[in-house]
């Protein structure tokens, strides 16, 4: 019975997973159920981050005592797989949104982007977890979205892994300068804004004359969506990829 963030046990965590979990129990009627005590989990997280999540706290927010918790769930690890499979059942399959591969791989990633925002603690768990069937269902969704592309297996899976780590750096990236605003009051762009006047004395023009000159152009203030342009090029890529394969 234990709070570690580590992976668990794996063929207990795929019981829980995939409700295997046989036999009945005795003595009264639980009065939860493993969705309750995984949704509860949740909320915690996305209000203190896995660091503050604990078995105890669940069980506060739930008024159960904290060891009639390991009845549904033996630890925080196991916790935390049927948490991060929880949250895969979110939003739409990927492969079922209407348009071309294109379109239903950028509403895929996306919508990745979103649920990263959403519960910014699934950025900080372990990717060492026994997989769910939610999680494997968006996988295969996701493989679904590029397979009518024809490229090969092998091709295939790394493209969804390229377009994976790709949304997770950036949504992580994104996540630090909001965790900064909140906690000093101080957006990105109003801190870069107050360190100009160092900057003009320092980044002079002969040093670092391509600085100056986007700089001047104002590309550092402009509204260019970082995310979705980074996805395009992917994208743009795989297009040429298909091109070259005929």
């Amino acid at each position: 019975m234990s709070d570690s963030d580590g992976p668990g046990d794996l063929t207990r965590g795929m019981r829980l997973l995939w409700r295997a979990v046989g036999g009945s129990r005795r003595g009264p009627k639980p009065g939860l159920d493993v969705d309750t005590v995984v949704r509860a989990a949740i909320a915690i997280a996305d209000s203190d981050g896995l660091a503050g999540l604990s078995m105890r706290k669940v069980a506060d927010h739930l008024g159960v005592g904290t060891m009639s918790l390991y009845t549904y769930v033996p630890a925080k690890a196991e916790l935390v797989s049927l948490m991060l499979d929880a949250v895969d059942a979110e939003g739409a399959l990927p492969h079922t949104v209407p348009g071309s591969w294109r379109a239903r791989t950028e509403a895929w990633a996306t919508e990745d982007w979103a649920v990263y925002h959403r519960h910014p603690w699934t950025l900080q768990a372990s990717s060492r977890h026994p997989l769910g069937p939610h999680t494997l269902r968006r996988f295969d969704s996701a493989l679904r979205c590029l397979a009518v592309t024809g490229l090969p297996e092998d091709e295939l899976v790394a493209t969804v892994d390229v377009i994976d780590n790709y949304t997770r750096g950036m949504a992580r990236r994104s996540l630090e300068a909001v965790e900064l605003e909140r906690r000093t009051g101080v957006s990105e762009r109003q801190w870069w804004a107050g360190h100009e006047p160092l900057l003009e004395t320092y980044v002079t023009a002969a040093e670092f004359p391509e600085v100056r000159r986007v700089w001047a152009a104002g590309a550092f203030h402009g509204d260019l969506d970082s995310f979705a342009y980074g996805l395009a090029r992917i994208l743009d890529g795989v297009e040429r990829r298909l091109g070259e394969a005929g």
